[in-house]
């Protein structure tokens, strides 16, 4: 919100030589942000000249300008730029006349975009400064004439600086409002903050204008269709206004206002309603009188109706929009854009001035629907005075007739609003206890009162009424709110808490922290994606119910994004997208992980919370806290690893080393150690991962993810390249069974006895059991066990495969014999043949 300085002297008395930067300190102290400062970027000597005489000359392109003497001093006295007080001026421009007062722009003057005023020789003539135009000096986009000042009423003497005439001496503030104050969002507002800030006396603009009756015009608002229950409207104010002249200029210094505050002069009347709402904060519409049939209703938009709006467009209504309709239909979207049908016009004689208020939820959504943002919109969504209307009503049509000459006529039509805020129980020592320092009852009392509340002394506190204006306030945690800023945040102590002694991060979350530094410090990096997916993503990478064969997983009510509207039941997906967007942009090398939760529903749980949600203001009771804690799916912890490319690039005397399910495994290998277990890998099979070359993780009995390449079909469905190596794991599940001791293994000082072990057994048996059967069998003394070759050929008998392992066996009292290692060799062997019918390969 922008607030020029001089417009908001009008209702508050600002401390002497008050800048813009003081003014945006105070507002600070009461919550407004400061965000800018804007001027009109305008210095140097600009005053009030008077045209003497002018000669027009034709020129050789066909243009003919004016050769003028202009005074712009008075007789005897020196003119601001220190020249003589009759200047000789060319101007291109035609709408002046001999002893017309102007703007003119002196030797030294520097206007918007750095255009600085110097003598200069143009068409035969030195010209000694400017005529200005209203776009010159930043008032407008007009810029066929020069500004005549005669024809806005003002009457100045000659070589009077122009600028304070104009409006264009002033200086905006911007401050950034916050939704919950909607209320700020005018110089009224404003003003009362600034008020609350520094004491100063405030002077309501709302309470200025006589708020005459009026009677005769049919208003109905009919809401067949409420959202959430609330009426689309529930006040509505019309006055009428005849005998306006729309052909009337804007005074220069309505546009200065309008300006500063970012909104452009369109006409005189339009410019009206547009001004009382930045001053009030009521959104104001101005019709066409003779363009509108018969009276106005408020009502929800019939089926297959359109209408074409102020900017043009025509635009197919929703059943939930609220329009504004007269007789012929729809003839305006209710507080966010009128309709061209009875748009104003320079032809308009009679004025219809509507101020109402309308639901903050209903104008949302329109405004949302139909991609329509405006200024309008935006304050009926944060919040507008019900009772502010007939008071913007009056205003406006006071405005009409002092500046457009019209009349005000009896026609019109209040409907109030009968909306009484309920009273707010504030207990006794709530604010104190709340807040963290004392306040007495005195000045609970008067920081309620300042901000326009009603308060009463009850058993057992305050009984307090909130301000009309102040939709925000609720309930008690809100009046903490305002009395903590109207008294003055320096009041609050500063003090840092005192952490519990023996607290600290969970073994849980130590645990969880290690697995993300492990996999950074191997050369990972982390990512973190959107948790929402697609049905079909779901059912790729989830789980499915074995009864139906869907995998449950929660919709979204409001999802971000309608073909995404599911939380995701696994972190790949995202990870299939961030390595998508890498790999477009030249990335090709990559090695991703994330940890995140996903969302796991049981099949057939009843999700949600079916009841009436607690009130937030006290702590819920425990069966509460239960049954919402009911509707909460389980959302476990998971990490997931992608990696793709070479894990080595080419280099002079080595080839690149492409990646694949051994560096997927040792991902696994990391995130075991980081969490303090034994993760088991078997064969397994996914349905998104290659056949053959998946595995599954298990810790003890419990499987706690997969391992493998992505199917070569649907990562280049994806645009991956052929070869993707991915991991998942469940957090959870794998730190429920670690430990956060780890225990230093002794350091051997006898020498260690290596052999060979080649064992063929048929090609189903998993190469893992078989390894897992030796280290077995041949006890304490097998240090170390790995697979070094896995063979399927000639010599061998059909079905059957060999696989050999290196062995290392040591002692620790004592250097094993050969003997020794042999014998615990074959007791490996003899458990693996007993198991799985190995033998020892010659």
């Amino acid at each position: 919100m922008r607030v020029p300085l001089n417009w908001l002297a009008e209702y508050v008395d600002l401390e002497p030589g008050a800048t813009p930067e003081s003014v945006q300190e105070a507002l600070v102290k009461v919550g407004l942000e400061e965000e800018d400062v804007h001027t009109f970027d305008l210095t140097g000597p600009i005053v009030v000249g008077e045209v003497l005489e002018f000669t027009p000359e034709e020129q050789s392109n066909g243009k003919t300008i004016n050769w003028c003497r202009v005074r712009v001093a008075a007789d005897g006295e020196i003119a601001a730029d220190g020249g003589d007080a009759i200047h000789g001026i060319v101007c291109g421009a035609h709408n002046f006349r001999v002893g017309d007062k102007v703007v003119v722009t002196l030797p030294g003057a520097v206007l918007p975009g750095n255009f600085v005023i110097a003598p200069r020789k143009t068409y035969g003539h030195v010209s000694e400064g400017m005529m200005a135009s209203a776009r010159e000096l930043g008032l407008g986009d007009e810029h066929d004439g020069i500004i005549v000042l005669s024809k806005y009423g003002i009457d100045a003497p000659v070589g009077t600086p122009a600028l304070p005439l104009l409006g264009l001496d002033d200086t905006a503030v911007e401050i950034n409002v916050t939704p919950d104050r909607g209320y700020a969002f005018s110089v009224r507002g404003v003003a009362r903050e600034y008020s609350h800030a520094t004491g100063a006396a405030f002077r309501d603009p709302a309470l200025a204008p006589a708020a005459l009756e009026a009677t005769g015009f049919s208003v109905e608002i009919r809401d067949d269709a409420p959202i959430r229950g609330v009426v689309g409207a529930d006040a509505f104010t019309t006055r009428v206004v005849r005998g306006v002249d729309a052909t009337r200029p804007t005074p220069p210094w309505l546009v200065a206002r309008l300006s500063l505050a970012g909104v452009r002069s369109i006409s005189l009347l339009v410019d009206i309603t547009n001004y009382v709402m930045f001053e009030l904060g009521q959104p104001i519409h101005g019709y066409d009188l003779d363009k509108v049939a018969g009276g106005l209703v408020v009502r929800r938009a019939e089926k297959g109706e359109t209408l074409v709006t102020l900017d043009g467009t025509e635009r197919k209504l929703h059943a939930e929009d609220l329009v504004i309709a007269d007789d012929s239909g729809a003839i305006g979207l209710a507080g966010v854009m009128g309709g061209a049908s009875t748009e104003i016009s320079d032809t308009t004689t009679d004025v219809l001035i509507e101020a109402a208020h309308f639901s903050p939820v209903s104008i949302a959504r329109t405004a949302r629907r139909h991609k329509l943002p405006s200024e309008a919109s935006k304050r009926f969504e944060r919040g507008v005075d019900p009772r502010l209307g007939r008071a913007a009503a009056a205003r406006v049509a006071e405005l009409l007739v002092e500046l457009a000459g019209g009349t005000i006529d009896s026609l019109g039509q209040t409907i109030a609003a009968d909306e009484t805020p309920e009273a707010i129980l504030l207990p006794a020592g709530y604010v104190s206890g709340l807040i963290g320092t004392e306040y007495t009852v005195a000045e609970e009392t008067s920081a309620l009162e300042e901000i326009g509340a009603e308060v009463t002394v009850v058993e057992g506190g305050l009984s307090v009424v909130r301000p009309t204006w102040r939709s925000d306030i609720t309930d008690p945690c809100d009046l903490a709110e305002e009395i903590a800023r109207i008294i003055g945040y320096d009041r609050i102590p500063s003090r840092l808490p005192v952490a519990p002694p023996g607290r600290g991060l969970t073994r849980t979350q130590r645990a969880r922290r290690r697995v993300a530094q492990t996999l950074a410090a191997a050369g990972s990096t982390e990512v973190q994606s959107y948790p929402f997916v697609s049905a079909e993503t779901n059912n790729l990478f989830g789980t499915a119910d074995a009864a139906t064969g869907d995998v449950p997983a929660i919709k979204l009510a409001n999802a971000l994004d309608a073909r995404e509207p599911f939380l995701r039941t696994s972190v790949l997906p995202g990870l299939i997208g961030v390595a998508k967007r890498n790999l477009a942009r030249g990335l090709v090398d990559l090695s991703i992980y994330e940890t995140g939760l996903v969302f796991r529903p049981e099949a057939g749980a009843s999700l949600g919370y079916a009841g009436e949600l607690p009130n937030g203001t006290v702590r819920p009771s425990e069966a509460e806290l239960a049954a919402l804690k009911a509707g909460i799916p389980p959302q476990p912890h998971h990490v997931g690893v992608l990696i793709v490319g070479n894990v080595t690039p080419k280099q002079p005397g080595q080839e690149a080393v492409p990646s694949g399910l051994a560096d997927a495994l040792d991902a696994v290998r990391q995130v075991a150690l980081a969490a303090g277990v034994e993760i088991r890998v078997e064969q397994g099979s996914h349905q998104i991962l290659h056949p053959g070359r998946t595995a599954a993780l298990y810790v003890g009995e419990t499987l706690v993810g997969y391992a493998g390449e992505l199917l070569p079909s649907f990562a280049a469905e994806s645009d991956l390249p052929r070869t993707v190596a991915v991991a998942e794991i469940n957090l959870d599940a794998v730190l429920a069974g670690g430990t956060d001791i780890v225990e230093a293994q002794s350091i051997f000082t006898f020498m260690a006895a290596t052999q060979d072990l080649s064992l063929t057994v048929p090609v189903e048996v998993p190469a893992a059991e078989v390894q897992a059967a030796v280290l077995e069998g041949a006890g304490e003394l097998l240090e170390h066990i790995r697979l070094v070759d896995d063979y399927r050929g000639q010599g061998l008998a059909e079905g059957h495969k060999s696989l050999s392992f290196a062995l290392r066996f040591r002692a620790a009292d004592r250097t094993l014999t050969a003997a020794e290692a042999s014998e615990a060799k074959l007791a490996g062997a003899a458990l693996a043949g007993e198991r799985f019918g190995a033998a020892i390969r010659d």
